[in-house]
């Protein structure tokens, strides 16, 4: 990683735990028109959680000693964006495992249906 201080190896941990879909699960929900629904543009038609999925399996493919400050910041910005947004939850009319609420988190890499397994 690009700093070996305590806190660069805590935003790593923390991101493994937030990022529970595989390199391969990520590519291929970023694919499906369900990923491509949800999210904020960024300006260029693509959602902000969907560049933010493209750049997780970047960092997935990389051993921890090349991971770049650029890799670092984005893995808090994930770390960020999962707490928050587990916080909100689906509106409990919505059936969670088609809800918008899920979709999103899946862009940023964490499905949350994995944690009731």
């Amino acid at each position: 990683m690009a700093t070996s201080d305590s806190s660069a190896s805590d935003i790593y941990n923390e991101f493994k735990q937030d990022v529970n879909m595989t390199a391969s699960e990520l590519e291929k929900w970023l694919k499906t028109d369900e990923s491509k629904s949800v999210g904020q543009d960024s300006g260029d038609g693509t959602s902000i959680g969907h560049k933010s999925g493209e750049h997780i399996i970047r960092i997935l493919h990389k051993k921890k000693a090349d991971l770049t400050s650029d890799d670092e910041a984005h893995m808090h910005k994930v770390h960020s964006y999962v707490s928050r947004h587990l916080g909100q939850g689906p509106h409990h009319e919505e059936d969670v495992e088609t809800s918008r609420w899920r979709y999103s988190l899946m862009n940023w890499g964490h499905d949350p249906l994995k944690d009731k397994r």
